[in-house]
This record gives C-alpha cells, sequence and structure tokens, in this order.
C-alpha cells in the first residue's frame, strides 16, 4: 500500500511537470495562476 501510494505520487508529479514541458514552463504557469487570483481579489474588493 505504502509502495503504491509513493509510486502514484512520483507519477503525477512527473506528469505535472511534463504537461509544462520546463520548469520555466511551470514557473509561468504558476505566474499566471497568481495573476488570475489578483485580479479577482481585485474586482471582489
Amino acid at each position: 500500500m505504502n509502495k503504491g501510494l509513493i509510486f502514484l505520487v512520483v507519477m503525477l508529479g512527473m506528469l505535472g511537470l511534463s504537461a509544462c514541458n520546463t520548469m520555466e514552463g511551470f514557473g509561468k504557469d504558476v505566474s499566471k495562476v497568481g495573476d488570475k487570483i489578483e485580479k479577482s481579489a481585485e474586482k471582489h474588493k
């Protein structure tokens, strides 16, 4: 059970990183999410 859980977490992490293609792309994705949250917060002040 424990090995299966670790395997699942590792595979999901690899899938997430491969979706961004590079760490730079991952940084850009995170930045976009942050910008959207910031804009939403400004709208709802």
